[in-house]
């Protein structure tokens, strides 16, 4: 831990840009909120505290944000530098503060601890290098560093030649910070109070201002719009697939794949096009996902193949499984071994033993199937009546007719066999043909209800 260092992040704002009900910094980049990425930055540099300093919908940020971080209320959003005085009680009089936003999610660790390091005891100012800087503050410098920055509005015409930017993200001394916040004026047509505004102050009591230009705009964008949030998932995906294809994964097309969460792989591993990993997902060696596949917290053991449109969630896949296409594994389904699951097959809280096939078009939901069993095109298990749930159970090398309907609770036995089209419901004995229909009606002269021509 570095106990001289605090991290306060700027997490405020309503975001009117973003046109939603969400508070902006819980958008998402990468299926996690804004602010959450971070704190989890913030975290990595190990500080003696985090501060979030909160307002708009400050009740569900707290809600959905977890982290052990200290919660700073800004109850009236009167600027950036109003929020940083909101959390001086929390800050010590020794040790460095660094500002940090929760609508800039892509700022990376090696990056802040390069301008930790600049700014030693005094001050710190991240800048950007733009072609187009219009609407941005200017950074002035002379040869001690940073004297000053001038806002668009209030710059001359050759201050507005200058590409250099301020970021925003500042690293400013303990033992000054709260004589410079109290300071700072309002005197200004948002009548807020600007941080920025600490850089003069900085100047006039002889503190040095280091400067450091970050080396890719993207590492200090901030979002303001949906149009920006677009751009920036692009570049954390870009990042993300690089990442994993550098790691050894083949992505058939990385401009085609989202990752939106955790990957852990194996060897060998080769992901198609629109493939979209949520939560924490695992894969063993040799595992291929085809096209159009979704996955959320699957684990997928070693050389299983999962066919395009497949959606695996909350689920445990076995070695050398085939899923899908168009395969839907829900929470809780754990399949063994070289288990086969086919086409317009759901499975669902289940458990489904080494070798077993589930091909067709079935509904599989709070069973256990064993070894060796093979499940016909059509098969439900009816395991709800509408207010409880209730299990089938289906043992070793069962054999289950097409279009067959298992009433839980039941148990269909080692080596049963199961006519086609049966309504199963009571319990079927080891080895046994079991079938359970209805003697068939026929009705003459019975005339079928037609449409009348108007």
């Amino acid at each position: 831990m570095n106990d001289l260092l605090h991290i306060v992040i700027l997490a405020a704002g309503k975001g009117t840009r973003m046109y939603s009900k969400l508070p902006k910094v819980l958008h998402q980049i990468g299926g996690i909120p804004l602010v959450q990425h971070v704190i989890n930055t913030a975290q990595s540099l190990q500080p003696a505290s985090i501060q979030v300093v909160i307002g708009h919908g400050k009740e569900l940020v707290q809600d959905q944000i977890q982290s052990p971080v200290t919660w700073v209320i800004q109850d009236q959003q009167l600027g950036t530098g109003h929020a940083v005085k909101c959390a001086l009680p929390h800050l010590p009089k020794d040790g460095k503060t660094l500002i940090l936003y929760g609508d800039v999610p892509l700022t990376d660790a090696a990056t802040l601890k390069q301008l930790l390091d600049l700014a030693g005891n005094e001050v710190g100012l991240l800048t950007d290098v733009l072609e187009q800087p219009q609407g941005y503050g200017r950074i002035i410098r002379n040869e001690q560093g940073i004297c000053a920055i001038v806002e668009e509005k209030d710059a001359d015409a050759n201050q507005k030649q200058i590409q250099e930017i301020n970021t925003g993200i500042l690293v400013l001394p303990n033992a000054k910070l709260e004589k410079w916040l109290n300071t700072l004026q309002n005197s200004n047509a948002q009548g807020e109070y600007y941080l920025t505004d600490v850089i003069a102050l900085a100047v006039q009591d002889g503190v040095t201002v280091h400067g450091m230009t970050v080396r890719a705009s993207h590492l200090a964008a901030g979002i303001n719009n949906k149009l920006q949030l677009a751009e920036i998932e692009r570049i954390y995906q870009a990042e993300q697939a690089k990442a994993l294809m550098t790691a050894g994964i083949t992505l058939r097309d990385p401009n085609r794949f989202d990752l939106r969460g955790t990957l852990q792989h194996g060897l060998d591993c080769i992901i198609d096009v629109n493939v979209v990993i949520e939560g924490d997902c695992v894969l063993g060696d040799d595992v291929h996902i085809g096209a159009n596949c979704v996955l959320n917290n699957a684990t997928i053991g070693s050389g299983c193949q999962i066919a395009p449109f497949s959606h695996l969630s909350d689920c445990v896949v076995g070695t050398d499984a085939r899923i899908g296409p168009f395969a839907r594994l829900r929470p809780n389904a754990q399949l063994g071994n070289d288990v086969h699951i086919g086409n317009f097959v759901e499975v669902k809280n289940s458990q489904i033993g080494n070798g077993s096939k589930v091909n067709h078009l079935s509904y599989i939901g709070d069973a256990q199937i064993g070894t060796q069993s093979n499940i016909g095109a059509g098969t439900i298990t009816c395991n709800y009546d509408g207010v409880n749930k209730f299990k089938t159970t289906i043992g070793d090398h069962v054999r289950i007719g097409s279009g067959s309907m298992l009433v839980a609770p039941v148990t269909i036995h080692n080596l049963v066999t199961t006519g086609a089209g049966s309504v199963i419901t009571k319990d079927c004995p080891e080895n046994h043909l079991s079938i359970g229909r209805a003697r068939q009606t026929n009705i003459a002269n019975w005339k079928r209800p037609e449409k009348q021509n108007k």
